[in-house]
């Protein structure tokens, strides 16, 4: 599942180095929980909340229904 989670970022992350923040997987839990770290400009935006929300984990969960929730750590 990590590695699969893994995948989808990757090809999250060149629309977030563009406006120069970044995505790290930190961990997936068994309880179908994503960490990740937003880096670069992303963890200091004042809209990383819904970059994380309505992008990442949107995208994330489309492609694993498994998973419930996406978090920053």
């Amino acid at each position: 599942m990590k590695e699969k989670v893994q995948k989808l970022l990757e090809e999250i992350r060149p629309a977030l180095q563009a406006d120069g923040g970044d995505v790290e997987l930190v961990d997936v839990t068994d309880e179908g929980i994503v960490k990740v770290r937003l880096k670069g400009a992303c963890g200091s935006c004042p809209m990383s909340q819904m970059t994380l929300k309505m992008g990442i984990e949107k995208r994330i969960k489309e492609e694993m229904p498994s998973i419930k929730e996406v978090v920053a750590v």
